[in-house]
């Protein structure tokens, strides 16, 4: 082999490595991203019917969130309070507040600053999943935190 030949080998082994570098990077979401935010740390909560109470695993994914956003500590969030299709329209909205409530309430006492931290309840008028289930039911019980400003792209 030529020392050319050398040379250009030794390159296109360089600029594989690099694009596969580049490749895995681009494979998934951004640092501090709204999308690195819901998928990598989790941006929703389930509760059990008709409560408010935050479950274990609820309590875990908050305590991620409640890391990411002392990382991030520019990002804003909105936390939405679902509730399944079962109750009156009145009732829904106020456990759904409920629910938004409790979030906010466990990332402050996480360390969150109260004033990144918004809530709404949309009740029973946003569901996830379509059906009268269980399943539908469970994946409707929810509490979303939305980024509202501040996360990178």
């Amino acid at each position: 082999m030529s020392h050319m030949s050398l040379k250009l080998a030794g390159l296109g082994a360089i600029m594989l490595a690099l694009s596969a570098c580049a490749s895995s990077d681009a494979g998934g979401p951004a640092p501090g991203s709204a999308e690195e935010f819901q998928v990598n740390v989790g941006d929703r909560v389930f509760f059990d019917f008709d409560q408010y109470n935050l479950i274990p695993s609820a309590q875990a994914t908050l305590d991620r969130q409640a890391a990411w956003l002392a990382q991030y500590s520019n990002v804003t969030i909105l936390v939405e309070g679902h509730c399944d299709e079962r109750g009156t329209r009145e009732y829904n909205l106020a456990l759904g507040a409920r629910r938004a409530n409790a979030v906010k309430d466990y990332l402050v006492g996480a360390g969150v600053d109260g004033s990144r931290v918004q809530t709404i309840s949309y009740g029973k008028d946003r569901p996830a999943e379509l059906g009268s289930n269980e399943a539908a039911w469970a994946a409707n019980r929810r509490g979303v935190s939305v980024i509202t400003a501040g996360a990178g792209s």
